[in-house]
């Protein structure tokens, strides 16, 4: 059952759940009718990614069948998601191994979100991340981004016990660049030609916005 709070200053949602895979369908599906209902459409591909990883790391790490619930509430322009356990093992955004679901959800969380972090509650912990409800900072192009760069991290053996910063995101995109340029010459394309193209797309998409 779900627990609603909605009022001209407060949209909240209390969504309870078994830590079982059979419910992540069921899940995906309540967030969704959540953020639609509250006007938010356009953060239900981010929401309900992070809700799965964050369901999927209290299967993991707190015991399949765990009692949990997912929190969902907006606050100015941040969309905040948490999900609620009874354990209080704090989860640690550690280097990356080569395994390929080794350390993924945190990374691919670090990310999509502004902010995520853990808080200590009553009854165990709460893992919590916050998206900007800005629309222009989550276009699909944005997004898309935003999950080739962390998959990117992830290839190319980034170990940071950290959010990474800006100065190393940035030269992460620039690596993520030069690879491709990369791939096109060895496929007999032009680089010059596709960055001239991608800077003209890119600007007439800047003038739209």
């Amino acid at each position: 059952m779900s627990i609603h709070e909605e009022g001209a200053r407060r949209l909240r949602c209390v969504l309870p759940f078994e830590a079982v895979a059979q419910e992540l369908h069921q899940l995906r599906k309540e967030v969704k009718r959540t953020l639609d209902r509250w006007g938010v459409r356009g953060l239900t591909d981010e929401a309900e990614l992070i809700a799965t990883e964050l369901m999927t790391n209290v299967i993991k790490h707190v015991g399949e069948g765990a009692s949990a619930s997912l929190v969902l509430e907006v606050r100015g322009d941040r969309l905040r998601v948490e999900a609620h356990d009874e354990s209080r093992a704090v989860p640690t955004l550690s280097a990356v191994c080569g395994e390929a679901e080794c350390g993924r959800g945190l990374h691919l969380l670090a990310s999509l979100c502004e902010e995520w972090g853990t808080l200590f509650t009553e009854g165990g912990k709460a893992v919590w991340c916050e998206l900007s409800t800005e629309p222009a900072r989550h276009c699909m192009r944005v997004r898309r981004a935003a999950l080739v760069l962390a998959e990117y991290r992830r290839v190319a053996g980034a170990s940071s016990a950290l959010m990474p910063t800006f100065a190393v995101l940035e030269e992460s995109v620039t690596d993520v660049i030069t690879d491709l340029l990369h791939w096109l010459l060895a496929q007999g394309g032009d680089p010059d030609e596709t960055l001239s193209r991608a800077q003209m797309h890119f600007e007439a998409e800047v003038d739209v916005a």
